[in-house]
């Protein structure tokens, strides 16, 4: 029972991670906040599981149906709000409003079953098959970062007026990285539901999108190991307090008062965690051991 539960902990790290590894592309990486994208993953979520109970289709046609819908509302949403050009906090405010109408659409549609939710859903959420998905998702992630739409978007982020006077499309920028959010979260709602095994609206309300964005803002605006630590950090939290869960919020607020007042920048900033640098601190903390108080070598 107690293997079973630490798995559980660790597949909720690894699909939270899933998540916020997108949102970290689209607001750390392009300079805008959302606020709603609860409702991509509420998509992804519903979607898979309509398709893998209701039509009875395998899970990964689920997960790549997830990830295709909430790519298309991302875009019905998010093409004439950002043609518009709205400012930060308008835009802000209009992911809010989306992620809100979804919720009560949601609970309003037949096929998702109203407000009682889909129920008696597959257990397909494997730790291994979900750490396989994140794993992909990091080096998807990753290479976008580093090819030039990677480039183009922190130049947007950085001074969008200049990155449109030197030719770069801001509003396909924005576009794009906003798209691959949204398939990241669908992909993270297709495991969510099949993790829990029961979805309804009420499951994804504002409150989700608001931890969400937490999350990435505490872990580095500009990495994308760094909201994966800050994932696990806030899923740890109300695990270890679950014997007093009045103080659960409480302390996600202490935690985040204190990576901003110490780390303003996030816990990472703009640093990664790479193979490589695990090799030189493994190799800094070797040498350590082998140097005595005194500055003596000592023989291994």
């Amino acid at each position: 029972m107690f293997s079973s539960y630490i798995w559980g902990v660790i597949t909720v790290c690894m699909y939270t991670s899933i998540i916020v590894v997108g949102l970290a592309v689209f607001t750390g990486f392009t300079g805008l906040v959302s606020l709603g994208h609860a409702a991509f993953v509420a998509i992804g979520a519903y979607t898979c599981a309509i398709l893998t109970k209701t039509f009875e289709l395998p899970f990964f046609v689920g997960v790549i149906g997830a990830a295709l819908t909430s790519g298309l509302a991302s875009l019905i949403i998010g093409y004439p709000t950002l043609r518009a050009k709205l400012r930060s906090d308008y835009f802000t405010i209009t992911t809010l409003g989306f992620g809100e109408a979804m919720r009560v659409i949601l609970e309003n549609l037949e096929i998702t079953n109203g407000a009682r939710g889909i129920g008696g859903l597959g257990n397909y959420s494997h730790p291994i098959t979900v750490f396989v998905i994140l794993v992909i998702v990091l080096w998807v992630t990753k290479n976008y970062i580093f090819s030039r739409y990677g480039r183009m978007s922190i130049s947007v982020r950085e001074d969008p007026i200049a990155a449109e006077m030197a030719g770069i499309n801001v509003v396909q920028v924005r576009l794009r990285a906003l798209l691959f959010s949204a398939i990241c979260a669908g992909i993270g709602g297709a495991i969510y539901a099949h993790y829990i095994r029961f979805i309804q609206p009420s499951m994804f309300i504002s409150t989700q999108s608001t931890l969400y964005t937490a999350i990435v803002v505490a872990g580095g605006m500009g990495s994308i190991t760094g909201p994966c630590i800050a994932a696990c950090i806030f899923t740890m939290i109300p695990e270890v307090l679950r014997v007093a869960d009045q103080w659960r919020m409480v302390a996600y607020g202490a935690v985040l008062v204190a990576i901003m007042v110490l780390r303003p920048s996030g816990i990472f900033g703009y640093k990664e965690i790479t193979i490589r640098g695990m090799r030189n601190l493994v190799r800094r903390l070797r040498k350590q051991k082998l140097i005595g108080p005194e500055g003596v070598e000592i023989d291994e």
